[in-house]
């Protein structure tokens, strides 16, 4: 399995099906994963290039992991491998000059999102409620994530028990016990409908992103929240709630 494909979704699917021979459980995450999960992902305004593939794995599998990377044709960065292995893996496709990034157990960026045991949920991606927090965690949005994140909204229902619906009960666990996360995440879903609104998305997806968007921040807003989160909300904005990623401690390889 050592040959690269060309498209970055393909090559996703290529490493995802072979970890999954291999007994593994390796997810495709990041932007190629809502272009595998969303048809409104290949239309104009939302239809965007990818680069690199981003993958998440559990610690358990990493030697596993190291040897499929090895076997699919990649190089690792020995250095950050080695000193950062246990929260991140960095492998380099040399045929087509990109970077495989494989998260360990959890994103540390804006905030903390532990994805280890999620991962089983889904395939090939990880679940559609880790996806979208792993975009609406990250304060400081850029159009493309914007852009995902409605495109995750307008192709995808609300709900449970359905692996084509995105876990509001999932969303308000994680945002209920975090004041920080809550705060952040109902700033970019605010931010995101303004953003929708500024599109022409005439003729695709299948929900309305105001809609869907009014729906999550309805949920947010009911949902009990844990005494942490209540004594944090007192603090409020006078101290910062997020990390900037550049500055996180699971992010030292930004080179």
């Amino acid at each position: 399995m050592g040959v690269t494909d060309t498209d970055p979704a393909r090559e996703a699917l290529r490493i995802v099906t072979a970890s999954r021979e291999a007994g593994l459980t390796l997810r495709v995450m990041g932007g190629v994963a809502v272009s595998l999960r969303c048809p409104s992902a290949q239309a104009p305004p939302l239809r965007r290039a990818y680069g690199d593939v981003d993958l998440a794995g559990r610690s358990s599998e990493r030697p596993s992991i190291e040897r499929l990377f090895e076997a699919a044709g990649y190089v690792p960065d020995e250095e950050v491998n080695l000193l950062h292995g246990r929260q991140r893996l960095i492998y380099w496709d040399p045929a087509h000059g990109r970077q495989a990034d494989v998260l360990i157990d959890r994103l540390a960026m804006c905030h903390e999102l532990e994805l280890g045991d999620r991962l089983a949920l889904s395939w090939p991606t990880l679940p559609l409620a880790d996806l979208l927090m792993t975009k609406l965690q990250v304060f400081e949005t850029a159009d493309k994530d914007y852009g995902d994140i409605i495109t995750l909204l307008i192709d995808h229902p609300l709900g449970e028990d359905d692996p084509e619906a995105i876990s509001v009960e999932r969303v308000t666990e994680l945002c209920s016990s975090d004041w920080g996360l809550w705060r952040t995440t109902t700033e970019v879903l605010r931010r995101t409908r303004d953003h929708a609104g500024s599109l022409d998305l005439r003729g695709i997806g299948t929900f309305a992103a105001a809609e869907q968007v009014d729906a999550l921040l309805s949920a947010l807003d009911a949902v009990p929240k844990s005494r942490r989160w209540k004594l944090r909300a007192r603090v409020g904005d006078r101290v910062q709630w997020y990390e900037q990623p550049e500055e996180a401690k699971a992010e030292p390889w930004n080179r």
